[in-house]
């Protein structure tokens, strides 16, 4: 985790654990409001039961907010889960009636509560940018320096060769081919390992 995203982590975990762990404390009718808003705006929530939708919404929010306090998680993936948890209740601000204004989406003063929620989405996306472009330059740093290395030995290898061809006859002239055949070789390691860097860096992002 960057120190940089510590704050937002911590602010948004620590709120986003708590409010699951209330909701799995919550009495039959806050479970029955929980879920006749969402099954209203999210049809596939219709069949469940009110307990077991509003335990599932806690225990989501209760694994969310953990991911976001666990440092070992990477931001990639909990700002994007962040975000995407945002993007949900952002849909249900939107598509409930009387939530918005009549352009459908400045808020209504009954909205104002729920259109906050926008700020999760924010969040989340900017800890998963920040993430993808930490790895990016990380990425482009191994590539560069691999090609550096590689340009190097090749040219190394070249000098050795005219200055074998040029100082010595045929027997000097032949040890610098062979060195350039062997800088060539190691040109062609560095390169792959450079490569491989890269191919791990978009992994971990």
């Amino acid at each position: 985790m960057h120190p940089t995203h510590v704050p937002i982590r911590v602010a948004t975990g620590a709120y986003i654990l708590n409010s699951g762990l209330t909701k799995l404390k919550a009495d039959e009718e806050a479970q029955e409001q929980m879920h006749g808003w969402a099954s209203s705006v999210y049809p596939m929530f219709k069949d469940m039961k009110s307990g077991d939708f509003t335990k599932l919404l806690g225990y989501g929010e209760i694994g969310l907010g953990a991911m976001l306090l666990l440092p070992t998680v990477p931001s990639a993936v909990a700002g994007g889960a962040l975000a995407a948890f945002g993007a949900g209740l952002v849909g249900m601000y939107l598509k409930t009636p009387g939530m918005t204004e009549s352009d459908g989406i400045r808020p209504s003063p009954e909205g104002v509560a729920t259109a906050k929620d926008v700020w999760l989405v924010g969040a989340g996306l900017t800890l998963a940018t920040q993430s993808f472009l930490s790895g990016t330059k990380h990425a482009a740093r191994s590539v560069a320096d691999g090609v550096t290395g590689a340009a190097s030995s090749v040219a190394q290898g070249v000098s050795g060769a005219v200055t074998g061809a040029v100082g010595s006859a045929s027997s000097s002239a032949t040890g610098g081919v062979k060195g350039l055949l062997s800088s060539a070789q190691h040109a062609r390691e560095d390169l792959a390992d450079a490569l491989s860097d890269l191919a791990d860096a978009m992994v971990k992002r």
